[in-house]
């Protein structure tokens, strides 16, 4: 991997800015890679449109600003609108199956890979950990960090006393995400 440009993308509330940051540390601290992430929320604290660009690199990173995703996170139709048209053409659409209806004319060299997030993250017990299924599905599928450097960014990054619950949800996503990829195979 020479430099891999991702947007993740949703709304406010979904824990778009977290999954990014959790991401970026697991690449910059743990794998040993170098990362960067610029973040824009809407004016509202909740609800309003959300997203993070990350750039995860072997090499420093000079620019910050992602020029052409190679990688869209979508966890909101809305987020599926207004970035899928930015992806590459040869991109990875990882995205929220329950809340994103992808186009019947969807891109043909984008490979487009679904998760219910929101559905497993209730089934753990608490929706707010959709974004750390997401990300272990991310992690899992896109191979752009290691497992084991995720697992200790969540670790890492989560408020204290929740780590076992977001481990278990990073866990669910982690495990989707292998399921899909040897399904692949």
């Amino acid at each position: 991997m020479a430099q891999a440009e991702i947007r993740i993308a949703g709304f406010g509330g979904q824990g778009v800015i977290l999954a990014g940051m959790i991401l970026g540390r697991a690449a910059a601290i743990h794998d040993g890679k170098h990362a960067t992430m610029i973040q824009a929320f809407g004016p509202e604290a909740r609800g309003s449109a959300c997203s993070a660009q990350l750039i995860i690199s072997d090499e420093p990173v000079r620019y910050p600003y992602v020029q052409r995703a190679r990688y869209l996170a979508a966890l909101n139709q809305d987020a599926y609108h207004r970035f899928e048209p930015q992806l590459a053409g040869d991109g990875v659409l990882i995205y929220e199956e329950d809340l994103v209806a992808l186009r019947p004319d969807q891109r043909p060299g984008i490979q487009a890979h679904g998760i219910p997030a929101t559905r497993i993250a209730e089934e753990i017990g608490r929706k707010i950990v959709l974004n750390i299924v997401f990300v272990g599905f991310f992690a899992a599928v896109t191979g752009l960090v290691s497992l084991d450097a995720v697992r200790r960014a969540v670790a890492e990054s989560v408020p204290p006393g929740t780590e076992q619950l977001n481990l278990a949800a990073l866990e669910r996503g982690i495990e989707h995400g292998m399921r899909l990829t040897a399904g692949a195979a």
